[in-house]
C-alpha cells in the first residue's frame, strides 16, 4: 500500500472497483486504469467528466496558486480531445484563510477559467476546523462533444509515432523551486530558472492544439509517476509496445539541475503540463508543429509497434509505483520546518 499519493492498484481493484453504484446504460466509459476521465452518453453526445482534488499553495501567491490549482484539474478532460467547458467546485478552506486571500485566489482561478472558456456552474465554499493547506477541496470538470472526437489514453496503434510536449518534471521543478528556495541547494540564479517552469504546467491549450492538428489516437497527461508511468499506462492499455528515444525528449531549462539537487528522476515525478500523444505517422509533424507554434517544446520521440510494454533506449521500464516527489516534498518540508534529521 502506498502511503502518499494515489492508492495503489490492488486497493483500487479490491475496494473501489467492485462497488460503483448503479449500472447505467448511459455510462460509456467508467473508472478504468490509466484513464482519468469518464464518458456519459447524453442524447447522442459525449459528456466527458473528471474529478480531482484542489491544492492551493500560499507560497505561490494566492492568485498564482488559484491559476495553478485550476490547470491541474482541467488537464484530465483536456486530454480527451474534448475542450473542458463547465466546472463544479468545492472549497473546504482552512480557518486562517482571510477574505482578501480568498479573493486573490478566486481571481486567479476564475480568470484562468475565463481564458479557456470554462464556466463555473455550481459549488460550495466554506471554512472548516481541522483543514490545512494545501488540499482544500475538489472540482469536477465537464466537456461536451462528439463521441467520435473523444481521444482515449489507450487508443495507440502499431505504426503510430509518439510525441511529447513540454518534457518531464516541469511541475515538480517549478513548484519545488518556489516552495523550497532555501532547501533545494541551487544558486539563486539556478533557482530562478527552475521557478520559471511553473508556467509550463498549463495543458488545455496544448491538448486542444494537438487534437486539432491531426489524427491523434491517444493522449495522456504525465501526472503521478511522470512520463514513465504515463507511457506504461498508455502501452498497457493499448496492448502495444512503445519504444522511446530518451535523447529526443525535450528537457526544459532548470529541470535537470533541480531534480539532481533533490535526488529524484525527472522521468518518474509528477509532470502536470506534459502532454504525451500517439499520432498517425502522417500527422506527427503537424502535431509537433502545432505545439511549437504555441511556444511549447515538442518532438517525435518514438513509435508504437506490436508487442507489449514501454522501452526506453531498448530497456524495458516498469511503472514507478509511488511517485518519488512525495518523499522529496516531505523531506524538504521537514528541512524548512527546522528538523535536523531531514538533511
Amino acid at each position: 500500500m502506498s502511503d502518499l499519493g494515489k492508492i495503489d492498484r490492488e486497493v483500487f481493484d479490491s475496494v473501489i472497483y467492485p462497488e460503483l453504484g448503479a449500472d447505467r446504460d448511459d455510462v460509456v466509459l467508467g473508472p478504468t486504469h490509466g484513464i482519468d476521465f469518464g464518458v456519459i452518453d447524453m442524447g447522442g453526445e459525449a459528456l466527458v467528466t473528471a474529478t480531482d482534488p484542489l491544492s492551493v499553495l500560499p507560497e505561490l501567491g494566492f492568485e498564482r496558486a488559484g491559476r495553478f490549482a485550476l490547470d491541474v484539474v482541467l488537464a484530465d478532460v483536456a486530454v480527451s480531445g474534448i475542450p473542458p467547458s463547465h466546472l463544479s467546485v468545492t472549497f473546504t478552506l482552512p480557518p486562517e484563510m482571510t477574505d482578501d486571500e480568498l479573493a486573490a485566489m478566486w481571481h486567479g482561478f476564475a480568470g484562468r477559467a475565463e481564458e479557456v472558456g470554462v464556466s463555473v456552474v455550481t459549488g460550495h465554499t466554506a471554512r472548516y476546523a481541522g483543514v490545512d493547506y494545501s488540499w482544500v477541496g475538489g472540482a469536477t470538470v465537464l466537456g461536451v462533444g462528439s463521441h467520435d472526437d473523444v481521444v482515449r489514453p489507450d487508443g495507440a496503434r502499431p505504426g503510430d509515432k509518439l510525441v511529447v510536449g513540454t518534457g518531464p518534471a516541469a511541475e515538480v521543478t517549478g513548484l519545488f523551486a518556489r516552495l523550497f528556495p532555501g532547501q533545494i541547494g541551487l544558486s539563486p540564479e539556478q533557482a530562478a530558472v527552475a521557478q520559471e517552469r511553473l508556467a509550463d504546467t498549463a495543458l488545455v491549450e496544448d491538448a486542444m492544439a494537438a487534437a486539432n492538428a491531426g489524427d491523434v489516437t491517444a493522449m495522456h497527461d504525465a501526472t503521478e509517476g511522470g512520463i514513465v508511468g504515463a507511457f506504461v499506462e498508455m502501452a498497457d492499455g493499448a496492448n502495444a509496445r512503445f519504444d522511446v528515444n530518451s535523447d529526443a525528449v525535450p528537457l526544459a531549462d532548470g529541470v535537470e539541475a533541480l531534480c539532481d539537487a533533490i535526488d529524484v528522476d525527472p522521468w518518474h515525478v509528477s509532470s502536470c503540463g506534459t502532454l504525451l500523444a500517439a499520432v498517425d505517422p502522417a500527422h506527427a509533424d503537424d502535431v509537433v508543429n502545432a505545439l511549437r507554434d504555441r511556444g511549447t517544446p515538442a518532438a517525435v520521440i518514438g513509435e508504437v509497434s506490436e508487442g507489449t510494454g514501454l522501452y526506453v533506449d531498448g530497456a524495458r521500464q516498469s511503472h514507478p509505483g509511488a511517485d518519488p516527489s512525495w518523499e522529496a516534498f516531505a523531506r524538504l518540508q521537514a528541512a524548512a520546518d527546522g528538523d535536523p534529521d531531514s538533511q
